[in-house]
């Protein structure tokens, strides 16, 4: 539990300078396109805090929350009881809840049914194509170790 919380920490502050380094970059562009004052958060966001320096540091914090959860929730693929199925059924919900609840709030989602519904299916369509990644390398695994079975039992 220790090293998987680790593993999240660490997760949790790559994601934070990742997240602010990215704001950074697209601050700077729009600004430098003559865009004076654009800061890279939804302004309904801003609106929910009473200065834009606590929104920014929110945003980061949930910048790293995500991050955090990806990092933890990947501890159920070393849970051997548990079929490969359920664990990427199980890492999807927990993941997209946390992901998704947090991505409606920065972007202010709920507004936009078109945007929400887009991002919903670019999720899904992601971890769809996570999930067939890992399937097929799954199957060469333990094609590996079932030739290597044959091997020793000759």
């Amino acid at each position: 539990m220790k090293k998987v919380l680790k593993r999240g920490m660490i997760s949790f502050f790559i994601s934070s300078f990742a997240g602010v380094l990215v704001n950074l970059i697209i601050d700077i562009v729009v600004n430098a396109g003559g865009t004076k004052g654009f800061i890279s958060m939804s302004p309904d966001f801003v609106k929910m805090f009473p200065t834009p320096v606590i929104a920014a540091y929110v945003n980061v914090m949930l910048y790293g929350l995500i991050g955090f959860t990806f990092s933890v929730m990947a501890f159920v693929y070393e849970v051997e009881k548990i079929g490969f199925v359920i664990q990427s059924i199980i890492y999807f919900v927990v993941t997209a809840t946390v992901c998704l609840s947090i991505t409606v709030i920065l972007w202010q989602l709920h507004k936009y049914p078109a945007a929400f519904a887009g991002t919903l299916a670019g999720y899904g369509v992601t971890h769809v194509i996570m999930i067939v990644i890992g399937y097929r390398k799954l199957k060469e695994d333990i094609k590996e170790i079932n030739e290597i079975s044959l091997d020793i039992g000759e």
